[in-house]
């Protein structure tokens, strides 16, 4: 819990204030159960925190499984103007301004989507049972996920990921995973779905990226602050400096391979999420809350 990891910082937590306040931070959180609400879709209650960034200058990276339509859409909802990190770290996206970028920039770290359609769609005919995004009409994804039509629409638009319900037996699906991996793919879990895609992940752009950063800073050491609550939020995790998992129907399901410090935040979601970043600012910053 929350409470037990600040009771295990407490006698280094003055030393670690003074060491950290000079330095650039950098957040990256999941979107999905994480600063959204897992079935509203809501952030409303993690925004205290998000203004708070905003105001310390904080950059605020969305890592997600969500398309790039979708992010942007949230983005602006958000006011957040920072870089962005779509389909599970299928690419990332640096807009104009951004790292004193003169004009929008785009990475890739994937192959296209069609590559991973191809290999399903073979596993399909082998006898393999699943449903994914591209084979539900608009109305049914809306229907399953609780997005509306618009939003689901945008969710289709993939490039590099297929996200989907698998319809099997707990036997085909381990030998789904490693048909998957002989064709130089993986199946991620996520919040909802299982998602097909290459063998990249979250932390390969946050890598990237926290090198830009650092480059920007004139090489000084950039924190980073993770978020997350599924196993497909784990090497993000792993590779932040502070990894924060938000409580949630995935999160007990995150098994860290590297020890490290964890906070558990005690509620769900854009709750959950607030309630873990105003304590963690509070002692990265040396700074008290200045939004309510």
């Amino acid at each position: 819990m929350l409470t037990w990891f600040w009771s295990l910082m407490k006698p280094t937590a003055s030393r670690r204030c003074s060491n950290m306040t000079n330095k650039p931070i950098v957040v990256f959180s999941d979107l999905d159960g994480t600063l959204l609400d897992h079935d509203t879709y809501s952030f409303e209650a993690a925004l205290p925190a998000v203004k708070r960034l905003n105001q310390l200058g904080i950059p605020l990276i969305l890592n997600s499984s969500k398309t790039r339509p979708e992010m942007e859409a949230i983005q602006q909802q958000l006011n957040n103007v920072a870089p962005f990190i779509v389909e599970n770290g299928a690419a990332l996206v640096v807009p104009v301004g951004c790292l004193g970028n003169k004009e929008e920039k785009v990475v890739y770290f994937a192959a296209p989507v069609s590559d991973v359609l191809m290999q399903l769609e073979s596993l399909r005919e082998e006898g393999f049972a699943f449903r994914g995004f591209q084979d539900m009409t608009v109305a049914e994804l809306a229907g399953l996920t609780g997005l509306t039509e618009q939003q689901a629409a945008l969710s289709r638009q993939r490039t590099a990921t297929e996200p989907l319900l698998w319809l099997g037996s707990n036997e085909a699906l381990v030998e789904f995973e490693q048909r998957l991996q002989q064709g130089g793919l993986q199946l991620v879990k996520g919040g909802r779905f299982y998602h097909a895609m290459g063998q990249y992940d979250k932390a390969d752009a946050m890598h990237y990226l926290l090198k830009q950063y650092q480059i920007r800073y004139s090489e000084k050491e950039v924190l980073s602050i993770a978020l997350g609550d599924s196993p497909n939020d784990l090497n993000m995790l792993e590779a932040a400096d502070y990894a924060v998992v938000i409580r949630g129907v995935n999160s007990r399901q995150l098994k860290f391979t590297v020890g490290k410090m964890v906070i558990f935040s005690q509620g769900m979601g854009p709750v959950g999420w607030n309630g873990a970043m105003q304590p963690l600012l509070d002692q990265l910053t040396g700074r008290a809350p200045t939004i309510d």
